[in-house]
């Protein structure tokens, strides 16, 4: 990852550098100069140009059509013999399959990704074809956008594009877990209140008062925790949310789709559970939330940095748009565009203002990790919330079924985020299942303990999103009850592992680190707090290999040790440490094992 990604961590009002700002330029967005300074060239540079310059709308190509993925390219599906219709439903099951339940059609796009386009009546009889096709598998279709191309010809010609969605024969809707970041007062809870409740807010955070958990947070109006909400989208693609379900049962019952938001802190002092939210939750995607009047402020930049640093894909939504006037929303936008292409972030701004905007930009989004979508919306008059959830309902998964399918043939291993005790059912753990699959009455082990020990325990029932749920496969996200199980054996960090994974333990790792932003100097006896995955724990540097000393973008390969107990890590895992103001990412290296599995002496009394 570029070192330069500390430019963000350092501190600063969110105005770039003198040669940053000399080097952009106002324009229409494709680096074309005014008419004026047009004028003053040559006819040398005029010629040049007309030679370089591209047309950027109405490509005739798409990128050709790949085997696997879930886009299928069609140049027309004019009424088919009996055996080409069940070749092409065999054929759609195949991309439901690879986008797990969510497919993306081409109309009158040939294979190499050219855009032929069809008539009116091709276009009519091909979509109703497609109908037909999405019946016999059980899937809706949807016409996302249709538009006209430039082909040689004297009819008008068209190309469309349409989401075919279904739920998954295991029944497991699609589920995405979007991480909210964001300074403190930029309208992060109001923006989740409202798309999951349906109702728009009062202008005084009446929207936000469902999400919050402690009385604190609703007297302060401030996050402290991290909370979950769910937005969910049915075949046809229609919002399902509060409005109409009462209960998130309701909402998993009629959902084949399921955006759950984990709702983060933005006050600085409550940073370690925001990073805590990042690493141990694995979000899919995060969405950074700027308000409109006040632009880059507090703890946006570093928001933006660790989700970089952590390299989960982002996109931006400026709220608040009622509140100021359109220069000072422009104003904002400009400001983010400069930060995003700063030689640290080297992202490309895609602001989206239209429909056909807002569906391009989640296909684009999935595709390339550069592209940073950016919406302009409030959450008091309603404007543009309508392209969010379109981007929403389109925005496909970053894993395809064959990694999937592959995680979940590794051993069972869940990292225990949350822990509770609830009446008449006993202990109660949340968190992530990271591999393998999970059902209702395994037998697994869970640790380490203070001495690096692993208890063994029984899974009793298994909800996901409120609801109950038999199976637990790898990627999702569930709480486990775990019956009289003694709660006080358990802390966050721990693993829950299949008893035959052998798991390793370790008080020391080495890691190759970059150090983000220090005041002064890195060194042996530094004391840090590392963030591994789920691990969360103050760690003491025993050595710095090849240096004496680190200074702020330097790397180095690094020996770190637990001050309280041992932790379960694995070779590449991402490390985030910070102490104060000092920050730095990286990688594990290399394990110092203290051991290998150590059943407990009592745990046949505790099973």
């Amino acid at each position: 990852m570029d070192e330069r990604v500390s430019d963000l961590f350092g501190s600063g009002n969110g105005h770039c550098s003198g040669s940053q700002a000399s080097n952009f330029k106002p324009g229409n967005g494709y680096g074309v100069t005014s008419k004026k300074a047009g004028v003053k060239h040559n006819k040398k540079a005029k010629a040049r140009f007309a030679r370089n310059f591209k047309p950027s709308n109405n490509t005739p190509y798409l990128p050709p059509e790949a085997e696997e993925g879930n886009i299928e390219y069609k140049l027309k599906l004019v009424s088919p013999t009996q055996y080409r219709f069940e070749h092409l439903a065999t054929q759609m099951k195949w991309r439901l399959q690879e986008g797990r339940g969510e497919a993306v059609y081409q109309i009158g796009v040939e294979d190499n990704g050219m855009l032929v386009g069809l008539s009116e009546e091709d276009m009519r009889s091909s979509l109703k074809t497609l109908h037909k096709l999405a019946e016999k598998v059980g899937a809706d279709i949807t016409v996302l956008r249709q538009r006209e191309v430039d082909y040689d010809s004297d009819v008008p010609r068209k190309i469309a594009e349409v989401l075919i969605r279904k739920v998954p024969d295991d029944q497991q809707f699609l589920d995405l877990r979007v991480a909210v970041l964001g300074n403190v007062d930029s309208g992060k809870s109001t923006l989740l209140g409202v798309l999951t409740q349906g109702e728009l807010d009062n202008g005084r955070g009446r929207a936000r008062l469902n999400l919050f958990r402690h009385l604190h947070e609703i007297q302060s109006g401030r996050t402290s925790s991290i909370s979950f909400e769910i937005l969910g989208f049915n075949s046809k693609g229609e919002v399902v949310n509060y409005s109409e379900s009462r209960t998130a049962e309701e909402i998993c019952e009629s959902a084949s789709k399921m955006i759950t938001f984990i709702d983060l802190a933005g006050h600085h002092k409550y940073l370690k559970t925001t990073i805590f939210g990042l690493t141990s939750y694995c979000p899919d995607f995060a969405m950074l939330v700027v308000s409109a009047n006040t632009g880059i402020a507090g703890t946006t930049r570093e928001h933006l940095g660790l989700a970089m640093a952590l390299k989960v894909p982002i996109f931006i939504v400026i709220s608040k748009v009622d509140l100021c006037t359109r220069a000072t929303v422009e104003r904002t936008v400009r400001q983010l565009e400069r930060v995003l292409k700063q030689p640290g972030c080297n992202k490309v701004p895609m602001v989206v203002s239209s429909t056909d905007d807002a569906v391009t930009a989640a296909q684009q989004f999935a595709q390339s990790p550069s592209i940073t979508p950016i919406f302009t919306l409030s959450s008091v008059s309603g404007e543009s919330l309508d392209l969010l959830k379109v981007f929403f309902n389109i925005i496909p998964p970053l894993s395809n079924s064959k990694e999937q399918e592959e995680l979940m043939q590794q051993l069972t291993e869940f990292q225990v985020d949350e822990i509770y005790t609830v009446p008449e059912v006993g202990t109660v753990v949340g968190g992530t299942l990271y591999s393998g699959i999970c059902r209702e009455g395994d037998h697994l082990v869970v640790g380490p303990t203070d001495s690096g020990q692993f208890h063994k325990l029984t899974v009793g029932s298994i909800q996901r999103n409120r609801s109950g749920c038999r199976v637990l496969r790898a990627g999702q996200a569930a709480t486990l009850a775990l019956g009289n199980f003694d709660r006080s054996l358990l802390r966050k960090g721990m693993v829950m592992v299949s008893p035959e994974m052998d798991p390793t333990i370790c008080w020391m790792f080495e890691a190759e680190i970059v150090l983000l932003f220090h005041a002064k100097t890195f060194h042996k006896g530094f004391q840090v707090t590392v963030h591994i995955g789920n691990v969360r724990q103050t760690a003491t540097v025993e050595a710095v290999y090849g240096k004496e000393e680190l200074r702020t973008g330097e790397k180095a390969v690094v020996l770190f040790k637990f001050i309280k107990h041992p932790e379960y890590l694995k070779v590449g895992a991402k490390v985030l440490f910070r102490q104060g103001v000092t920050k730095g990412i990286g990688h594990v290296t290399k394990l110092q094992p203290i051991a290998q599995y150590l059943p407990s002496q009592s745990e046949d009394e505790e099973a």
